[in-house]
Parts: structure tokens; sequence; C-alpha cells
């Protein structure tokens, strides 16, 4: 530890006394530095937990020892006999204001005094500087271990006695050392300040308080594919420890990113699992996935076909406690059997677009695909992954709302309109009256005959004859297709 104020009092060759009361400061402060300064003002060029030594004091002496005060200094060292003894207002201010005052022989040099403090500096980094080299030689040993992650963590907590969690890439605690360090509520405010980190999917650092004190976070992996938050109780933590905690950062972003190799095989057999399903050879799908992966859903389930720039973070998501079976299959995520909340955190947290279809068999799974294009050609930025249930609900009609039939009704739609804008709206109030004359007059608020008028209008505008139901069919489809 750096020296105190306690401690230089107590060097017996320095032969310094406390002229203030013991109680007044805090003697135990660490002393940062000592400089000497007959300045009116030298607080622009000291720094808190500093000790200033003068032979001399401005004429207003209170409101110099305030100034010192509020600039953090740790105490006062008066030296004596070089130009008078210890001012009597000098020592009143100091106990007023709360700074410790001490007497500075003549025979003792400051320099003495600032030699004391800059060896047991010196003295306390070449410590901390050792220590460091012991706890980073020894979380390389941990890392020699089988369970080489677990391990490392395990050494740096114990090394630096500060709480240290691990959260995976869905944001739920992995690993914790010591076991039970944090409580339940602490635990739950470090996942929720880690998954804005893990959300941005970029790496970043950031902090959070808890009942178990402070800690820093930082995210764990290559950005785009984060891999894990890292967070470290960082109360009172000094640079050696923070150069020690740098070196683990380090080397469990590496533990995970080596695991790669081992994900990216288990993404091979999801991807084999996934075609083996839709060639329609259930039993070695079975065989194939459940030693590793896990049973597959139960039939009936939903298919869901996810695409986006961010899909393979989105399976790493998956991979850390998804439900449900996914696989990879070219550019898209497949999701078998998750529930639609999965889904749509999966979607809104990843930025991805897609469709489920409706609950199929595994020997209908290629139907389950082609219902999942359809559903996803209907998404948005409000409903990114719709259903095909919804889809199928909304009847056939439905399926006119493209971009490619609106551009068809409009150039089908163009000579009514440009003949006489109010002449679509007429036929589709005739439509949806089935095509009988009094009843859309009377909606339309005409005569019958004008309206038997402007439907002849229509027909020799389209060129076509409106009375079969094809033809009504084909304009009705159109008409709401331009809505």
């Amino acid at each position: 530890m750096p020296a105190t104020l306690a401690q230089l009092l107590a060097r017996p060759e320095l032969g310094l006394r406390l002229l203030t009361a013991g109680d007044v400061g805090e003697l135990d402060t660490p002393l940062s530095w000592a400089h000497s300064s007959d300045l009116p003002d030298p607080t622009p060029f000291l720094s808190p937990g500093q000790v200033l030594l003068v032979t001399g004091t401005p004429e207003e002496v209170d409101p110099y020892v305030s100034r010192l005060v509020e600039h953090g200094i740790a105490g006062l060292g008066f030296g004596t006999e070089v130009v008078r003894d210890t001012p009597e207002p000098l020592v009143e201010a100091c106990a007023r204001h709360g700074l410790p005052l001490f007497k500075v022989p003549y025979r003792t040099p400051f320099i003495a005094v600032a030699r004391f403090v800059a060896d047991r500096l010196a003295a306390d980094a070449y410590a901390r500087n050792t220590w460091a080299l012991r706890a980073s030689r020894a979380i390389s040993l941990a890392a020699l271990r089988p369970d080489a992650l677990g391990s490392v963590l395990a050494e740096l907590a114990r090394q630096i006695d500060r709480p240290v969690a691990l959260f995976g890439a869905d944001g739920t605690l992995d690993r914790l050392a010591p076991s039970g360090s944090v409580d339940a509520a602490a635990r739950a405010v470090l996942s929720a300040a880690a998954e804005p980190l893990l959300r941005s999917r970029r790496r970043a650092a950031g902090t959070a308080t808890t009942a178990a004190g402070p800690f820093s976070l930082q995210t764990l992996g290559a950005a785009g594919r984060l891999r894990g938050v890292l967070a470290i109780g960082s109360e009172g933590l000094d640079q050696a420890a923070q150069q020690v905690v740098t070196g683990v950062v380090a080397l469990a972003g590496l533990a995970l990113e080596q695991s790669r190799a081992t994900d990216a095989a288990r993404a091979r057999l999801r991807t084999a699992v996934w075609r083996a399903l839709l060639a329609g050879d259930l039993p070695l799908a079975e065989a194939v996935a459940e030693p590793v992966l896990g049973a597959l859903p139960e039939q009936p389930a939903r298919v869901t076909v996810l695409h986006g720039a961010a899909a393979a973070a989105a399976a790493d998501w998956l991979e850390a406690g998804g439900d449900g079976f996914f696989a990879r299959d070219g550019q898209d995520l497949i999701v078998l059997g998750a529930d639609p909340e999965t889904v749509a955190e999966l979607a809104e947290r990843f930025e991805l677009r897609g469709g489920s279809s409706a609950p199929v068999g595994y020997a209908a799974l290629a139907s389950g695909v082609t219902q999942a294009g359809v559903a996803a050609r209907r998404s948005t930025r409000d409903e990114p992954v719709p259903s095909f249930d919804d889809v199928a609900a909304a009847g056939m009609l439905a399926l006119l709302q493209t971009p490619d039939a609106r551009a068809v009704a409009a150039t089908a739609l163009a000579p009514l309109a440009e003949a006489d804008p109010a002449l679509p709206g007429i036929l589709r109030t005739w439509l949806d009256a089935d095509g009988v004359y009094d009843v859309a007059a009377r909606r339309l608020g005409m005569h019958r005959h004008t309206l038997r008028a402007r439907v002849a209008d229509a027909e020799r505008l389209l060129g076509r004859d409106l009375g079969g139901f094809a033809a009504r069919a084909d304009l009705y489809a159109a008409l709401r297709a331009a809505e």
C-alpha cells in the first residue's frame, strides 16, 4: 500500500509532529505524492491525495486552507525556523476545516518527506506488478484445465477477490464465480445491463451498479456474432488488477471463439438433419439428431423461415438457449416447432424477416416451407414474421396486396380513372351489391338507369362485357388490388 499520513508521521528519522488533533482529517488516507510550494494558491499544480509542504502562508489563511481541503489535499506540512515557527492562525484554520497539519523541523529537508512517499509508491507499484505477474501466471495455468473457461473465471475471481459472471449470447447467466456470490436481484440487474450490449451486436463495454457493488461489463466475441458478456466486480480495482482483467477478457474471448469449430460442426449436423427431414427420411433424422441435438419437436410443428444479415448471430442465440429445432439452409434460418414469442423475439433482436407455416407433419415439411414463403411475402416492418394461418384466414383476395398485383390493376383500371375518377368507386359499390342495380343505386344515391349507363360506359372503356361472372370477378380483383 502507498504511504499514509499516519505512517509518515511515525517515521522517527523525519521528526514530524502533528499540530492538529488526531481526529482532524483522515490520517489513514493513502498519499499519492508530496509537493512543496509557497504560492498563494498552489491548487492548480496539485492533485487530490497529495501532501503539501510550505514554509509560509498567505495573509488570508482561512480561504487558503479552505481551497486546499476542497481540492482534496491529504495533509499540510509546515517547515519551521525557515521563516518563522508555525503561525497559530494556520493551526486554527486547519482544525476548523479538517485538514491535518504537521510540523517539519528545520533539520528535515522537504525532499526527505517526498522521498519517503515516493519510495513507498515505488514499492507498492513493484508489489502490484509482481502480483499481476503471479495472477496472470495462475490464470494461464487455469486455462490448461479441462473446463478452461470456467477455471479461468474462477481463478480471476480468486485473484481479484471480486465476483465474476459470464452471460451467454442469449443474455442468461452461464457461469458465476465464486458460486453464490451474486444474489438473484443482482443477477437480474446484470442481465438487464448485458441485454443492450448483446442487442447492439458490436463490441462494447458498460457498467452496472448492484447490491453486490459496481460491475464492469465487456462483450466477448467478434462484432456481429457476440458470444456473451463478462461482468466483473470493479469496486476498488487498481491498474494492476485492471491489467489482469484485460488479459482474462482476451482469454475468455479466445476460449469462446475456439468453440466455433464445434459450433460449425453442430451447424452442419443441423443442416443435414433438416435436409433428411425434407427428404422424408424421418428415422435417419431422429437417429442423427437425438444423441447430439436432442429430440425433434413433436408433430405437427410450425416451420419458420427467416432471412437477414444477422441470421448467423440469430443461430448462435438459439444455440445458447432457444427452444425447438433450428438449422441453416443456405442463407435462410429454419426454425421448427418454436413458439411464436421466441420467433418474434428472434426477429426483433436480429432484424430478421420471414414467415411461419401452419402446423404441419414431418411428411408435409415441403408444404410447410412453401407456406412459410407465402407468409414471408406478406412481412412488413410492423409484422416481420406473419403466419400462414393469418394469410389463409384473409382469403384469396388478400393475396392481391402485392406490388405486382397493384401494378397490373393500375394499368387495367387506368381508362376508367382517366374518363371519370369516380367511376372505379361506382363499379366497386355495384359489385359489392352483387351486381343488383336497385341496391347499388340506393347506396350511391343515384337512379338505377343512371347506374346502368355508367356501367355501360365502363364496359365501353374496358372493352369487355361485365354481364358474366368471370369478367366481374376480374374487375373486382383489380379494384381490390388497387386499394
